[in-house]
């Protein structure tokens, strides 16, 4: 059974950081390029960062640039999302993603989610 599971979000205020991990299993982690969604409420589930496999390249989407830094450590088959300076628009509901190929197959794999919400 493939699970990903999400924790560290919560409130926090402007300007201020959390930490989100993503503790995966059921799959070989080391295989799969692993990224962070987020949808906030009344808009589309958007893109916000992924690491490839070996952590050798990383993609942000440009709202989150210089701000968030998203990293992987492949033996505790965790990814990570570092986010600093958050604003109000970075409240959303955040969803860890796994993209694999097993037995030959693409398979796309998603956590249950979990909140920011940036507020004073």
């Amino acid at each position: 059974q493939v699970l990903l599971v999400e924790s560290g979000g919560g409130l926090v205020q402007p300007g201020g950081s959390l930490r989100l991990s993503c503790v995966a299993s059921g799959f070989t982690f080391s295989r799969a390029t692993m990224s962070w969604f987020r949808q906030a409420p009344g808009k589309e589930r958007e893109l916000v960062a992924t690491i490839t496999t070996r952590a050798v390249g990383t993609n942000y989407a440009d709202s989150v640039k210089g701000r968030f830094t998203i990293s992987r450590d492949n033996d505790k088959d965790t990814v990570f999302l570092q986010m600093n300076s958050l604003n109000s628009e970075d409240t959303a509901v955040y969803y860890c993603n796994a993209n694999t190929n097993m037995f030959g197959i693409p398979r796309n794999f998603w956590g249950q989610g979990t909140q920011v919400t940036v507020s004073s």
